[in-house]
């Protein structure tokens, strides 16, 4: 029971970032493709000032989710990261030159530097979760065997299930974004960019559906057992993860931009979720179990123990930071009217 619990704090961790990180990587990916240095602009800047405070709080979670693994299952976290070192590295080395791309593009002034930074960052933003996917496509095929570099380094994440992993991953990163920024656009009182990230939502959406659609094929061809899996003990998550993903789209076409945010999250979440109830118990495909690969309980019971009090200094400032930069505008500036003529 402390295994499985350890597990589903880790799994929720991963959704965290999924859902917080992956949005952020999605607005490099809408930065690459915004248009040249003048007609870009609008977009540009709007990226900049929504995710400028939050970018690297969003990146707590994945820290977590390693330490965590580590702690709670080291045996995996050795043979997943000996095997899959190289696309590991080079998630690594993205998200280090994403951070360090945006940091210098905002406080560079000629347009070769900025369009240098800014090149770096969206390219970044985009190869980053194209490997996470693979990593995450190696592990639910079955391609890491558990001990020290069991696993091949480079078909276990270059093959059929790893891709398909990886182009879902940047997929679903574009989509959460361009929902997300449609509300932040309209909270800025720009309509009009509004009007442009909604598009890209829908097309973003679209391309998420054909694609998983299409990888119905792969899974039963690459990855037999996580095929099974997905279409019998997840079903229902699968199911609700298309119901999400439907309403987010009626949403968006009503311009229920706060809602849609919502159904976004929720077709997304319950994709990670179908995928770990689909191998759940098996840590490692085909026969690592959660049991067997868990640490001593007295070391289950220690991170237990210390995610409650991390969570509890944790989450509210969480909380406060992502309220405070997610206000709305209006209010702000009618608090400030009130204050000019000494109401405030």
């Amino acid at each position: 029971m402390l295994a499985d619990a350890v597990l589903a704090v880790m799994w929720l961790g991963l959704t965290c970032y999924a859902l917080f990180g992956g949005a952020d990587f999605g607005a490099g990916f809408w930065d690459l493709l915004a248009g040249g240095s003048r007609r870009g602009l609008p977009q540009r800047k709007l990226i900049e000032h929504v995710i400028g405070p939050v970018w690297e709080a969003n990146h707590v979670w994945i820290i977590f989710v390693v330490v965590l693994l580590w702690a709670g299952f080291s045996p995996v976290f050795a043979a997943v990261l000996s095997t899959l070192y190289l696309p590991l590295t080079f998630t690594a080395l993205g998200i280090i030159a994403r951070g360090a791309a945006f940091a210098f593009r905002k406080a560079s002034t000629g347009l070769g530097a900025r369009r240098l930074f800014g090149g770096c960052f969206a390219i970044s933003s985009v190869v980053t979760p194209f490997f996470l996917g693979t990593v995450a496509g190696a592990v639910a095929s079955g391609r890491v065997p558990p001990g020290l570099a069991a696993g091949d380094t480079v078909t276990s994440w270059v093959n059929p299930t790893s891709a398909l992993g990886g182009v879902l991953a940047v997929l679903a990163c574009a989509h959460l974004s361009a929902v997300y920024l449609c509300a932040d656009a309209l909270r800025e009182e720009r309509p009009e960019l509004a009007g442009a990230f909604r598009r890209r939502a829908l097309a973003s959406g679209a391309a998420c559906g054909l694609v998983a659609a299409a990888g119905i094929a792969v899974l039963h061809a690459d990855a037999p057992r996580l095929f099974t899996g997905l279409t019998h003990r997840a079903l229902p998550l699968v199911l609700l993860s298309a119901v999400g993903g439907l309403a987010g789209v009626v949403l968006l076409v009503r311009r229920r931009y706060v809602a849609a945010r919502a159904s976004a999250a929720v077709a997304v979440a319950a994709v990670l979720w179908a995928w770990g109830a689909a191998q759940y118990p098996l840590m490692l495909v085909p026969d690592t179990t959660v049991a067997a690969t868990a640490s001593h309980p007295a070391v289950l019971a220690a991170c237990l123990a210390s995610l409650g009090v991390g969570a509890f200094l944790l989450v509210p400032s969480l909380w406060w930071l992502y309220r405070l930069f997610q206000q709305d505008l209006a209010a702000v500036r009618s608090g400030r009217d009130r204050a000019g003529d000494g109401r405030g």
